[in-house]
């Protein structure tokens, strides 16, 4: 079913046939009182030219090619007799339309034989057949008719060679939006596993070691270790969910609102942390996740590297720029020592790469009195 633009401008194309086939009937009942060679034969042959000139132009969009031939045979016809007093402007039209539509191979073809054929019968009609003027002035005509049907292929190739050049950037744009996505897919598994497997790990290492001695203690680690793979699959659905083309429901995308549920799950690994979330109500959906997602991976490493121990914390943003600070006190044999700096793994990289997607900073390091410490500082232009 065509769409409305297409409609239009099949009525277009049949208004212009229509308009053409008048004018060659018009030719065709022209006298030679001008002093040019004029159409002797009978008026149904000149009509029947005249349609055969102009009424294929309707279908041109349809079959680009086959009207071109249709068309030039008709014209080199009305050359021939005398008919024609423009310089072939059906022959542009279909060779517009098979610049623009046909392959180029096919095109090209198509227009190396048209040129000849369209030049040719000019010339022959107006020096050869029925003289009307030396050979330069019949060279003449058939050169405007030559830039008329060349000038008109070469346009149509042209828009062609734009709209494929565009449609391949609209591909290329699409490829790296879907490349993003990926990526970004990939950053958020790797923080909900790495969190979340940190904290089973941590208490299964627990009820292990208690579940002789302190079987109580055991069963509460086993009831966080389920309570957080729960929590774990329902986060990977929510992200490898965009991917499924049904429409199933999503949970929402993580907020700083959900920074408290994020410290009672290290709290339940062993980490102590001390929150403190200021001024940051009007923060765009993104800049809340990539902040959630940075606290979530600085506490991931506290858990891993130095449970049990305090961290603090600190959210807080203002006109100028939005402030990520978090610092752990380090294991307690490392108490009041500066200890080693953690290896730059996927957690430390993920973590600057998501402050440099925002144009922000980032540092992380050992503290000079013990544990570890990162600050992110991200611009203003993240609010809403």
């Amino acid at each position: 079913m065509k769409s409305r633009g297409q409609r239009h401008l099949y009525a277009l194309d049949l208004s212009a046939a229509l308009a053409l086939t008048a004018v060659y009937v018009g030719f065709a009942r022209l006298t030679a009182d001008d002093g040019q060679p004029a159409f002797t034969g009978p008026l149904w042959l000149g009509c029947l030219i005249a349609a055969a000139v102009g009424l294929p132009i309707a279908v041109r969009r349809r079959w680009p090619l086959a009207v071109l031939v249709a068309v030039l045979a008709a014209l080199a016809t009305a050359s021939l007799l005398d008919i024609p007093r423009e310089p072939y402007a059906a022959a542009g039209l279909a060779a517009y339309l098979v610049g623009l539509a046909e392959p180029a191979r096919r095109s090209v073809s198509a227009l190396a034989v048209a040129l000849p054929v369209a030049c040719g019968a000019v010339y022959l009609g107006e020096a050869v057949v029925t003289p009307a003027e030396d050979w330069r002035g019949a060279v003449g005509v058939a050169g405007l008719v030559f830039l008329v049907v060349g000038g008109a292929w070469g346009v149509g190739f042209t828009v062609r060679g734009r709209r494929a050049e565009a449609a391949r950037e609209q591909r290329r744009r699409s490829e790296r939006a879907l490349d993003e996505e990926r990526l970004r897919i990939a950053r958020e598994l790797h923080d909900i596993v790495s969190h979340n497997l940190s904290l089973i790990a941590v208490k299964a290492g627990v009820a292990g070691h208690v579940a002789e001695a302190d079987p109580r203690e055991a069963r509460a680690a086993l009831k966080v270790i389920e309570e957080t793979s729960r929590s774990a699959l329902a986060e990977m659905r929510r992200t490898l969910g965009v991917l499924r083309t049904e429409s199933t429901p999503l949970a929402p995308v993580p907020k700083l609102d959900d920074l408290g549920a994020l410290a009672a799950e290290a709290q339940r690994a062993g980490v102590d942390v001390d929150l403190t979330v200021h001024a940051t109500e009007d923060l765009a959906e993104g800049t809340q996740l990539t902040i959630y997602r940075i606290v979530q991976e600085a506490l991931t490493n506290a858990v891993r590297h130095a449970a049990p121990t305090r961290c603090q914390v600190t959210v807080e943003a203002d006109a100028r720029e939005i402030r990520i600070d978090i610092a752990d006190e380090g294991p307690p044999s490392a108490s009041g020592q500066i200890v080693g700096e953690l290896p730059g793994g996927h957690g430390l990289l993920g973590m600057r790469e998501r402050a440099m997607m925002y144009g922000g900073s980032f540092e992380a390091g050992p503290r000079p009195e013990g544990g570890f410490a990162v600050s992110v500082r991200l611009p203003a232009e993240g609010k809403q």
